[in-house]
């Protein structure tokens, strides 16, 4: 257990972020997983539909630095050749 006020400050602080980031990546997970589902139903335009809000998701997400930019780029480009191919 912390012991130093700066201890204890930063275990508050770590668990604010924490919560904060969880909820980005919370909601692009919610939203490729529907993507995915769609795709596996197949309902590729209902899944093209929803493209622009997993792109904001992701974007947004690498914005604030939950994700790193590149890792926001590689996941749009993977999902999108997925849902092109099926």
């Amino acid at each position: 257990m912390a012991i130093t006020k700066s201890a204890k400050k930063a275990i508050r602080q770590s668990e604010a972020r924490r919560e904060r980031n969880l909820i980005y990546k919370n909601k692009i997970k919610k939203l490729v997983k529907k993507a995915k589902t769609l795709v596996s139903q197949k309902k590729n335009e209902e899944a093209k539909k929803i493209m622009p809000d997993i792109y904001a998701a992701l974007d947004k997400a690498a914005k604030v630095g939950v994700i790193k930019k590149n890792n926001a780029d590689r996941r749009k480009s993977r999902l999108t050749k997925f849902i092109e191919r099926s």
